[in-house]
């Protein structure tokens, strides 16, 4: 059987190095393209994207594709909703490997939003030394707080024509962990974070060293994803392929 798997996260790359060893499967991961030196996982994979719902779909009929397994980032919502139409359309088996959300422990001091642009605005009046971990392509969004400081974590540098905040780039690519966040807040005096609500343990140390030195995070929440099957770890996504291939 063949196996499609939207990845991008390191539990597509978990994933595809297991479906790697099961026989009888046969794994392609597709990658978004957005970093500039994506890290490659097991088997064969594609970059770039198919074309909204329409490209998708010739995609799976013209490889042949039995199984879809969507493990994009939380907040690749599009191509989550693209990926459950382009499924229903071809009848395909659909599955959402969906990491749970971090909750909220006690000490966090945690300002909830619903979108980057709420995170913004949150701001005014109210940080002066941010650490920014939203991505690249949401930097222009923070670039009017011309009075904070933005200390602006990202895998790739932004293009030369990119409007960027005041402060500082970090290049640098997860696993993260809690000594070096927690140096990174105290060497620039951060007092405030800005994170999606990514989940996972390769970006939590930030959370966690914020709550330890009483940072203000300011938190992004996820957006809706489509209806459908959905697990929250790369096992449960074993067992439903196993299931598939042995029934």
């Amino acid at each position: 059987m063949r196996v499609l798997i939207l990845g991008g996260t390191g539990d597509a790359a978990e994933l595809a190095a297991k479906v790697a060893t099961i026989q009888g499967l046969e794994a392609i991961t597709s990658l978004a393209g957005r970093t500039r030196e994506p890290s490659i996982p097991l088997g064969d994979f594609r970059v770039g994207g198919f074309g909204g719902v329409v490209g998708l779909a010739s995609y799976l009929r013209q490889m042949q594709i039995d199984l879809l397994i969507d493990a994009t980032h939380p907040f690749a919502s599009q191509i989550s909703f693209n990926a459950a139409d382009a499924a229903t359309e071809v009848g395909v088996p659909h599955l959402m490997l969906i990491r749970p959300p971090w909750e909220k422990e006690s000490g966090d001091r945690w300002i909830e939003v619903d979108s980057v642009e709420a995170a913004a605005i949150s701001l005014q009046n109210q940080a002066q030394r941010v650490f920014l971990t939203v991505g690249r392509q949401e930097l222009a969004v923070f670039a009017h707080l011309e009075k904070i400081w933005f200390l602006m974590r990202m895998i790739d540098p932004p293009t030369d024509d990119a409007l960027v905040p005041t402060g500082r780039i970090l290049c640098d690519r997860g696993p993260f962990t809690l000594n070096n966040e927690r140096q990174i807040l105290i060497d620039n005096n951060i007092d405030t974070i800005v994170s999606k609500n990514s989940g996972g343990d390769a970006t939590k140390p930030k959370i966690v060293a914020a709550r330890e030195l009483g940072v203000k995070v300011v938190i992004i929440n996820r957006p809706a994803i489509p209806p459908g099957e959905q697990v929250t770890d790369v096992d449960a996504v074993l067992a439903w392929l196993f299931d598939k291939l042995h029934n």
